[in-house]
């Protein structure tokens, strides 16, 4: 098969020069040879980014648990046994102090996530305050708080948010078997209400949750149509967590899942393709494979939200070994 195969493979363009993706184009992309598939991503990657450089976000759980939410996958659902108290927002010196913390270990990134179906107006003022601050340590920032609204996404706007994480998860076809209390279509509203009050979107999905390598494809052909490239695409490792729907799922194969990290930065080359959830699970060598694949943004710290995350030591250990240095700010 033609290694050079995404040169041809978009010939109608959606904005500019930027590719239209058919399902079958990605598709067979994905299932190249793996060595043309990575030699593939790792030309795109350089040609668009510092490929020994990677972007360090921090992610605080704001607001932790009693979620109305459904999601299959997900420890902070009020709906699941998994164990885990709700807990009230945090306050917004506690925040700032996490957020000068991070900043001064490296982190150039803030993102801030709360377990709620959407933000309440009696909780904005808050979460505006969170924001300025952190914006006055001279980092980005990112919030995931749900749903938005148009207004509620112009108010984040003008107290300085840079960035609003809302994922797909999954593709359209399997969506309804992780989650039944928000539609697909909710999600992509949201999206859209984010792009349109000029904040950067960061959308990605999960993988390892049941689907199969079409469901893997088709996510990113989603955000590969989205009006624009999301500015960060999360791919997560599923965590099985105990409790939870998926608290038994089998492990996504490595292989397949630096082929999904692959595809993502081939797909939409000038996004930041974020190595998530999962990296505890994931040895050196699969991590580095995802670097070489075209991931170039982490989250560092021992927790993601709720979840385990590799410690800030193992972490420059294996950049020092890869010879990979913290992206700085500006450059991004």
């Amino acid at each position: 098969m033609n290694a050079d195969l995404h040169l041809n493979a978009a010939a109608e363009p959606l904005t500019g020069a930027r590719p239209r993706w058919s399902r079958a184009d990605a598709q067979a992309i994905y299932d190249l040879p793996f060595n043309d598939l990575i030699f593939q991503a790792q030309t795109v990657h350089r040609e668009n980014f510092d490929p020994n450089r990677v972007q360090l976000s921090r992610l605080l759980s704001i607001k932790t648990g009693g979620c109305p939410e459904d999601c299959g996958y997900c420890s902070q659902s009020s709906r699941h046994e998994s164990g885990l108290k709700a807990s009230k927002l945090m306050e917004v010196q506690r925040v700032l102090a996490e957020a000068k913390k991070a900043r001064d270990a490296g982190a150039t990134r803030y993102c801030m996530g709360a377990a709620w179906r959407s933000p309440k107006e009696r909780d904005m003022d808050a979460v505006v305050a969170m924001i300025e601050g952190v914006k006055d340590l001279g980092m980005e920032t990112c919030m995931t708080l749900g749903m938005l609204d148009l207004g509620q996404a112009q108010r984040l706007k003008e107290a300085g948010l840079d960035y609003y994480n809302h994922n797909i998860d999954t593709s359209e076809r399997y969506y309804n078997e992780i989650i039944t209390t928000r539609t697909f279509a909710d999600r992509l509203d949201t999206l859209a209400n984010v792009r349109d009050s000029g904040i950067k979107v960061c959308c990605g999905g999960i993988v390892g949750m049941g689907e199969e390598k079409a469901d893997r494809v088709d996510m990113l052909v989603t955000l590969a149509y989205l009006p624009e490239h999301p500015d960060s695409v999360p791919i997560n490792m599923l965590i099985p967590i105990e409790g939870t729907p998926l608290g038994d799922a089998d492990p996504i194969e490595p292989i397949e899942f630096v082929r999904t990290i692959a595809l993502a930065r081939i797909m939409m080359p000038k996004s930041h393709v974020r190595l998530s959830a999962g990296r505890t699970a994931m040895s050196d060598e699969m991590q580095a494979l995802c670097f070489f694949a075209g991931a170039n943004s982490i989250f560092v710290g021992d927790t993601l939200l709720t979840a385990e995350n590799p410690g800030e030591d193992k972490d420059t250990a294996l950049f020092r070994r890869l010879g990979i240095q913290p992206m700085e700010r500006g450059a991004e």
